[in-house]
């Protein structure tokens, strides 16, 4: 691997975590250090290091996490919470990518069941698979399976 591709994430993430402390930012040194702790107990559990697309799939399950609880804590009517949570959510947000739109995701889809061959329902894994890597942290994952599943959905109903 690229030694170069494994570290700019990593050493962003590093260099700001310093930036927080010099300018004493609590917040953001808070956040910082959580997604840092969460980078580096996956390459514990995998014992590898870290390229920036795994990088990027732990930020975006700490994204997820952010928002399931927003909607948690706002139910509960623990404003106070779920502030905190949105104040993460947006630190967390700087380090990903440009969300794709839902017409560029239907694009990737069409592209991934061509490129697949898909023909039905049966083989949602398969396309799931191929599209997991290539739109890692610049799609909600549950947008591109609803897409997925009404294509293969709508390649059956069209025979």
């Amino acid at each position: 691997m690229n030694g170069k591709r494994i570290v700019i994430l990593k050493n962003r993430i590093n260099e700001d975590i310093k930036l927080a402390m010099r300018a004493r930012d609590a917040g953001r040194l808070g956040a910082l250090r959580l997604l840092l702790a969460a980078i580096q107990q996956r390459e514990i559990d995998e014992r590898v290091e870290l390229d920036d697309v795994a990088v990027l799939s732990v930020i975006d399950k700490l994204v997820k996490q952010r928002k399931e609880s927003i909607v948690q804590f706002q139910k509960a009517d623990r404003l106070d919470l779920a502030a905190k949570e949105e104040a993460e959510l947006a630190i967390l947000q700087v380090y990903l990518p440009q969300q794709l739109t839902n017409e560029e995701i239907a694009a990737e889809v069409q592209a991934a069941l061509t490129q697949t061959s898909a023909a039905g329902p049966q083989e949602m894994g398969k396309v799931m698979a191929l599209l997991k890597s290539s739109l890692a942290g610049r799609a909600d994952m549950t947008i591109v399976s609803m897409q997925v599943k009404a294509a293969l959905s709508a390649l059956v109903s069209a025979r």
